[in-house]
């Protein structure tokens, strides 16, 4: 009787195994290509204000490095106000990327407005920004 539990504990083990090597492996990740999300990138010269903080990311050698860097501008030059109707060039109740291009602000600000992820604005995503 003293083998009859080793004897279900190895037959327990045994089929322990045997069901995990049945299960199928998960297929294994896959990087993707960056997006194009048609984003402008706009770029500030250091020399436009003080250097408040600055990081090194680490990659992966061979990878081009980067640094990112905050800086306080020297002004806040920006046109924070605008006239919804004249960027709403097709009258369709929303400002689109494209549209947005044309205050140099609001397109350097599209994304962070755009919460709902849409491509496009409405008034109330432009609640802060509407003169009228």
């Amino acid at each position: 009787m003293s083998s009859s539990p080793r004897l279900y504990f190895f037959l327990l083990l045994l089929a322990s195994a045997a069901a995990v090597a049945q299960q199928p492996r998960p297929a294994p990740a896959q990087s993707q290509p960056l997006r194009d999300d048609g984003g402008v990138v706009r770029a500030q010269e250091l020399s436009a204000g003080r250097v408040t903080g600055s990081v090194d990311i680490g990659v992966p050698l061979g990878e081009t490095p980067v640094t990112v860097r905050s800086l306080t501008p020297s002004s806040a030059a920006g046109q924070y106000r605008i006239h919804f109707a004249e960027l709403d060039v097709d009258a369709d109740g929303y400002i689109s990327r494209d549209e947005a291009q044309a205050n140099p602000s609001l397109a350097d600000e599209f994304i962070s407005l755009d919460v709902k992820r849409r491509g496009k604005l409405d008034r109330d995503d432009l609640a802060g920004w509407l003169l009228e």
